[in-house]
């Protein structure tokens, strides 16, 4: 094992790219958030819907890693609002990458046993 505790994550975008009927949880096309590492971001004065977020967040992670070129969270980045009476389609894009390290963002020491 390498004796550097570094790993790269992506950066992502989450934003309201589609209106596939009528938009009720009050967002609009362009709103956004970031994220980066551990923390998600908002534009000053920005809003983002709770309900719509609650869905995304476990796709968050795994965007953020590196997957296979064939695996579907490489390729797909539209998702639907949970609402089924909402027509709000939501994109996650890699914005960019960023290196961390375990012993800044971790409590757990490393196994150097493997």
């Amino acid at each position: 094992m390498s004796s550097s505790d570094e790993f790269t994550l992506y950066d992502l975008k989450v934003e309201v790219v589609g209106n596939r009927g009528r938009m009720m949880c009050h967002e609009r096309i362009g709103d956004f958030l970031t994220v980066s590492g551990g923390r998600l971001a908002l534009p000053s004065g920005g809003s983002f819907p709770i309900y719509a977020l609650a869905a995304l967040l476990p796709l968050l992670p795994a965007k953020q890693r590196e997957t296979h070129p064939n695996d579907w969270m490489t390729t797909d980045s539209d998702i639907a609002c949970p609402d089924v009476h909402c027509g709000a389609v939501y994109r996650i894009t890699r914005t960019g990458r960023r290196t961390f390290r375990h012993s800044e963002e971790s409590g757990e020491p490393l196994s150097r046993d493997e």
